[in-house]
């Protein structure tokens, strides 16, 4: 960011006008001031600044309004919208439209300035990734439909903003990556981003691993462990599948949204804590609210800007390009010999119908690279398969396999945190090493492959 980046203001209240100037012009901004958005469009024809602050309620022309203008004849121009506490919902509409992030007033200056500084860092942002190839950006697959440059804009937007995310898709589209993207992307991205799997996570584990807990709240618990919201602070909360939380747990997330402190398990000291949370799900939430499953007021607090990920089947023509970097990707992984996709494979990847997504494509493409002869990926190398695996058809036996397997999981994602030390791993978990030697023996894990 340049030291004489100009900003522009815009504020019928004289005295915000004042304030907002004294502030930039010592954090060596070049500033510009209009009581209204007529006198705003008048200097935008005569110098043009780098940046727009704008009060949203205004006489005359509001903010909104000013956006649009904006946007038809500048855009690229960033605007961040000053709003009073009961103007948020149009400022979160606003950022949806193309602004780049909102501010409550009384704003501090500290965040003001902070916040100035991460957008105009972020403006080298601005171009779509090559569309000559599959492009990857953190882990993330783009393509070349009109889908996908539509979700890039507005991933790209709504990354520089703090406001909450839900991201709706199915299972494979890509969810926890985009999530990660707007984290590595926005003003937080120097900070933790800490990810929630609510989906694999049952209900009675997943409290502690959200709060926390205090040593001796329960069996085991010989220690204080920090919860992953705690461990968000400052940071990013990803909620990955959502949908499933219990009532329960819905009702203490939905106090910690509205508070921002949490209490761990055994305590009642309240810890305050900063996060943006960002959220998942490939479930219709607006149907489980309706059925009473889920919570509207959790809901509205959990979407703040919706973005939609699109099934792999509703961009096919992205198919082509995608298979090709994956291909090419695994064998330099591997160091095996280039492997040839012909017509005939790529017409069958693009005629089917990839329930799996974009994580089942990489899946039957690496297989079938094993499979294949003479460097030639056929059709007949594609395993495919529509069916879900198995589980427990009685229920107890169900909820014990999925206890049980989440535990485990925990225990692995534990042990690889700590490069297989055992007596570290308890201590992350908050519980004793005879009670990780044991859970190790009974879930049959094989620690010297972790390591």
């Amino acid at each position: 960011m340049s030291a004489q980046s100009r900003i522009l203001i815009i504020d019928d209240d004289s005295n915000v006008l004042e304030v907002l100037n004294a502030r930039l012009l010592s954090a060596g901004y070049v500033v510009q001031k209009a009581s209204d958005a007529a006198e705003a469009i008048d200097m935008l024809t005569k110098k043009m600044p780098d940046l727009v602050i704008s009060d949203v309620k205004m006489p005359g022309m509001d903010g909104m309004a000013l956006l649009d203008k904006i946007k038809e004849r500048y855009p690229g121009l960033p605007v961040i919208f000053l709003t009073a506490y009961g103007n948020v919902s149009e400022a979160v509409h606003a950022v949806k439209t193309g602004a780049v992030d909102y501010l409550e007033k009384p704003f501090n200056g500290h965040d003001l300035v902070e916040k100035i500084e991460d957008v105009l860092n972020a403006c080298s942002l601005d171009d779509h990734p090559d569309s000559g190839g599959a492009a990857v950006e953190d882990g993330f697959y783009w393509g070349d439909s009109r889908e996908m440059k539509k979700l890039y804009d507005l991933v790209r937007r709504v990354a520089r903003s703090e406001v909450n995310v839900m991201i709706l898709g199915e299972s494979g589209v890509g969810k926890e990556r985009i999530a990660d993207l707007i984290h590595k992307k926005g003003p937080r991205k120097k900070k933790p981003f800490v990810v929630v799997d609510c989906g694999s996570t049952a209900n009675g584990l997943l409290e502690t691993e959200l709060f926390g807990h205090a040593k001796g709240s329960f069996t085991h618990a010989i220690r204080d462990k920090k919860g992953l919201i705690e461990a968000a602070d400052r940071g990013t909360l990803f909620l990955d599948e959502v949908g499933n939380v219990s009532a329960e747990m819905q009702t203490r997330l939905l106090r910690f949204m509205e508070e921002r402190k949490i209490r761990r398990i055994g305590t009642l000291d309240a810890i305050p804590v900063d996060c943006r949370v960002i959220s998942a799900t490939n479930s219709d939430l607006v149907q489980a609210i309706n059925k009473g499953e889920f919570r509207q007021d959790l809901y509205y607090r959990l979407r703040g800007v919706t973005i939609k990920i699109p099934a792999l089947r509703e961009r096919k023509r992205d198919i082509p390009k995608l298979a090709r970097f994956f291909v090419s990707e695994y064998c330099k992984a591997h160091g095996l010999e280039k492997v040839a996709l012909p017509k005939e494979t790529i017409d069958c990847l693009c005629d089917y119908n990839w329930p799996g997504n974009v994580r089942e494509l990489k899946n039957a493409l690496e297989a079938g690279i094993v499979l294949c002869r003479d460097r030639v990926l056929k059709p007949a190398d594609l395993q495919f398969c529509e069916l879900t695996p198995g589980v427990p058809d009685d229920p107890a036996e169900e909820a014990s396999f999925s206890i049980e397997e989440s535990e485990k999981n925990m225990i692995i994602r534990a042990l690889k945190q700590t490069r297989g030390v055992q007596k570290h791993a308890a201590d992350l978990m908050g519980i004793s090493r005879r009670a990780i030697h044991y859970k190790i023996k009974k879930y049959g894990i094989n620690v010297s492959q972790i390591r």
